[in-house]
C-alpha cells in the first residue's frame, strides 16, 4: 500500500497536478455524497468515469450512460457487458493499474468490496466512491446505490422508474416459490466445497426471493462455511444452487464431479432432479445491477419451474 502512494504521489509530481486542484479549477456543480468509507465531493454529471464494480456498470448502460465509462477492469468482463471491451483497461478487480488510472484523468471513481484495500489511493487520484452492494440489506443498499447515481447523472426519474418495475418483477418472481422447500446455495472451488446463506454475497436468494434457508447456523462469511458432502446429505435440501468459481478464473476444478457423487445423490435435490448450476459471470463476478439482478432472480425461478407441468 506503501508504495502504490509513494508512485501516485510520484505522478502528481510528474505532471503537476493533484485531484482536488482539478476539482477546485473546474466550472462544475459539486455535490457531496455520503458512503460507507466517507463523504465525497462528486462532480455533477461527469464525463470521465472509471468503473470497478460490474453491477454499477450494468446500471450506467440500463441508465443510458455507457458513454460516461472511460475505462473498466477487462481481464474478467462478463459477457453481458461486452459493449464496454473497447475502453481502457485499468487493471484488475483486484489489482488496479494506477498509472494507467492516473493517465485517464477520470472525473469519478466508483469502487466496491474488492477495491476497498486500496480506497486511499485512489482516492489521491481522483473522487471515489465505494458503492458495494450491503448483503445484510440487500434491496435497500442497491437502491441507495441507485438513488446516487440518479442524483450525480440528473437520471433521478429514469432511476425511479428502472427500480419499481424491478420490483414489480421480484414481486411476480417470489409469488412462484414454494415456502415449505428448502435451499442451499454452494460455492465450488478446485473441488472443494462452501455453503452461504441468508445474508451472504449469494444471499439474494433466500433474502430477495424468499427461498427457505436449509441451514440456518451458516455465518455469514467472505469465503462461507466449509463443508463436505456427508453435511450436505444430513441438510438435505429441496435445491442446490452452485456457483462453479472455476468456470470464471480457469480452474481444474469439475463442479458437476464434485457436486454429484454417491453421497449428494441420496438428497431430495438430487432426485428430483433440483441441482442448479447457475450462472458464474453474474453470481460470481457481477450482481447488485439493474440488468444483472433481475436476470439471477429469473434464472433461478426457470431453474425451480422447469420440471413443472
Amino acid at each position: 500500500m506503501k508504495k502504490t502512494i509513494f508512485c501516485i504521489l510520484a505522478m502528481f509530481l510528474m505532471f503537476g497536478c493533484s485531484k482536488q486542484e482539478y476539482i477546485e479549477d473546474s466550472n462544475v456543480t459539486l455535490l457531496e455524497i455520503k458512503h460507507e468509507l466517507g463523504n465525497t465531493k462528486v462532480i455533477k454529471n461527469p464525463n470521465r468515469v472509471i468503473v470497478f464494480d460490474y453491477g454499477i456498470l450494468d446500471s450506467l448502460k440500463e441508465l443510458n450512460l455507457s458513454d460516461k465509462v472511460i475505462g473498466v477492469p477487462l481481464k474478467n468482463l462478463p459477457k453481458y457487458l461486452d459493449s464496454f471491451k473497447n475502453v481502457e483497461n485499468v487493471g484488475g478487480v483486484q489489482e488496479p493499474n494506477f498509472e494507467t488510472i492516473y493517465k485517464l484523468k477520470p472525473d469519478l471513481i466508483i469502487v466496491s468490496g474488492r477495491q476497498a484495500k486500496n480506497f486511499k489511493s485512489f482516492e489521491e487520484i481522483a473522487p471515489t466512491l465505494y458503492l458495494p452492494v450491503d448483503t445484510k440489506d440487500y434491496l435497500n443498499s442497491f437502491e441507495n446505490n441507485l438513488n446516487i447515481l440518479g442524483d450525480i447523472f440528473d437520471k433521478k426519474e429514469l432511476v425511479k422508474e428502472k427500480f419499481n418495475v424491478l420490483s414489480q418483477d421480484i414481486n411476480h418472481f417470489k409469488s412462484q416459490i414454494n415456502p415449505t422447500k428448502k435451499g442451499l446455495i454452494i460455492l465450488t472451488n478446485a473441488n472443494k466445497m462452501s455453503a452461504f446463506g441468508s445474508k451472504s454475497r449469494f444471499g439474494i436468494i433466500h433474502d430477495v426471493l424468499d427461498v427457505k434457508v436449509a441451514d440456518e447456523n451458516i455465518s455469514v462469511s467472505t469465503h462461507g462455511k466449509n463443508i463436505s458432502s456427508e453435511y450436505i446429505l444430513k441438510i438435505n435440501p429441496d435445491y442446490i444452487f452452485v456457483v462453479d468459481r472455476d468456470a470464471i478464473v480457469g480452474g481444474e476444478g469439475n463442479a458437476r464431479k464434485t457436486i454429484e457423487n454417491p453421497i449428494v445423490k441420496k438428497t431430495n435435490a438430487y432426485k428430483n432432479n433440483h441441482i442448479f448450476y447457475i450462472n458464474p459471470e453474474y453470481w460470481y463476478l457481477s450482481g447488485g445491477g439493474l440488468i444483472s439482478i433481475k436476470i439471477m432472480l429469473e434464472e433461478i425461478i426457470k431453474d425451480i419451474n422447469k420440471d413443472k407441468k
